[in-house]
């Protein structure tokens, strides 16, 4: 029988996940991080606070390999995990840190990010 690893920190993860769902989503992000239509009172979302969750927050984008255990299962999502710190690395260093949403979302790099986050989401959601 195969079993799935565990994480130790499963409530970490489900935040990572989020975010990386977030990440992946166009439509998430044109109507709430640029339109902002929340869909319910005391909700908030942007780029910033997923970049946040997975750099600051949780460090899995600054050593995925690293996170496995802790919030990644196996080697297969630390890959995944490392080509969209790799996507959002060339973003972040192409842009102004101050730049909007709206920047960041109009430039020829997002869609990269876009696919390496929706990648890395079907990975751990399987």
């Amino acid at each position: 029988m195969n079993q799935t690893p565990q994480v130790r920190l499963p409530q970490m993860r489900e935040q990572i996940i989020a975010a990386v769902h977030a990440l992946s989503d166009p439509d998430h992000q044109r109507r709430v991080w640029i339109e902002r239509q929340y869909p319910h009172p005391g909700y908030f979302d942007d780029l910033t606070l997923n970049v946040h969750i997975l750099y600051d927050d949780t460090a899995v984008l600054d050593n995925p390999s690293g996170a496995i255990g802790h919030t990644l299962r196996d080697a297969s999502e630390a890959q995944t995990m490392q080509r969209l710190a790799d996507r959002l690395n060339e973003i972040l260093d192409a842009l102004d840190p101050e730049a909007d949403d709206a920047a960041y979302l109009g430039h020829q790099l997002w869609p990269g990010v876009v696919e390496a986050a929706a990648q890395a989401h079907a990975s751990l959601t399987r």
